[in-house]
């Protein structure tokens, strides 16, 4: 299990559960569908799950006012060789 998801600091990062839970699952069909993730992945495992909550954790997104998925305008994308 991700310790991170246990830790409350993550929920009221992003506003609340249910916004959690939607801010993870838009990601990770968009990680899942070839978009190049943010960070790298901390297990170094290719973790979908894991690099999105580490994009949370590291103010990469977040979800916009019409809960949207919105990337931070300065976090450039990790390309797949730097893994």
């Amino acid at each position: 299990m991700i310790e991170e998801l246990k830790e409350e600091k993550l929920i009221e990062k992003v506003g609340g559960r249910f916004r959690l839970t939607s801010l993870i699952q838009k990601r990770l069909a968009v990680l899942n569908r070839g978009s190049h993730p943010l960070v790298q992945d901390p297990t170094g495992k290719n973790d979908n799950m894991q690099i999105v909550v580490r994009e949370i954790l590291e103010n990469k997104i977040r979800l916009d006012m019409h809960d949207n998925v919105e990337v931070v305008d300065d976090a450039p994308a990790i390309k797949p060789e730097e893994f």
